[in-house]
């Protein structure tokens, strides 16, 4: 008795996502837990705390004076340094790329709650 070939297909829907120089391939189970890193808004975090750093250890008096030595307006150093103020699990999101989908830098400027138990609520609804 011959065995005959068997032909197996296997059909894996992919889709082309454009990453900085180069194109990657993604299978939909991973693009649902894809991060979305916002580097921009991680950027805006780092410097946030390089920032508050710098003030605390003396290295800078006054946010005027840490905005001169950076060469920018302190009116968005000081917005900047209101990230400070997110809660821990909320800044651990954003490192993650776990951030909601609307929590981008613009929302961020902008007034949010200081206390961490009504930030979730209010960020969530950007």
């Amino acid at each position: 008795m011959s065995e005959a070939a068997q032909i197996l297909t296997v059909v894996i829907p992919l889709r082309v996502k454009p990453r900085s120089a180069r194109k990657a391939m993604v299978t939909p189970g991973v693009l649902a837990l894809e991060r979305r890193q916002d580097a921009t808004l991680i950027k805006a975090v780092a410097r946030a705390y390089r920032w508050r750093r710098m003030l605390e250890a003396g290295r800078f008096a006054t946010i005027n004076e840490l905005a001169a030595a950076e060469k920018i307006n302190s009116s968005y150093v000081s917005r900047v340094l209101r990230l400070t103020l997110l809660a821990p699990d909320i800044v651990e999101a954003i490192l993650d790329g776990r951030q909601p989908e609307g929590m981008m830098l613009p929302r961020l400027m902008e007034p949010f709650p200081v206390a961490w138990v009504d930030q979730a609520t209010a960020l969530s609804n950007a």
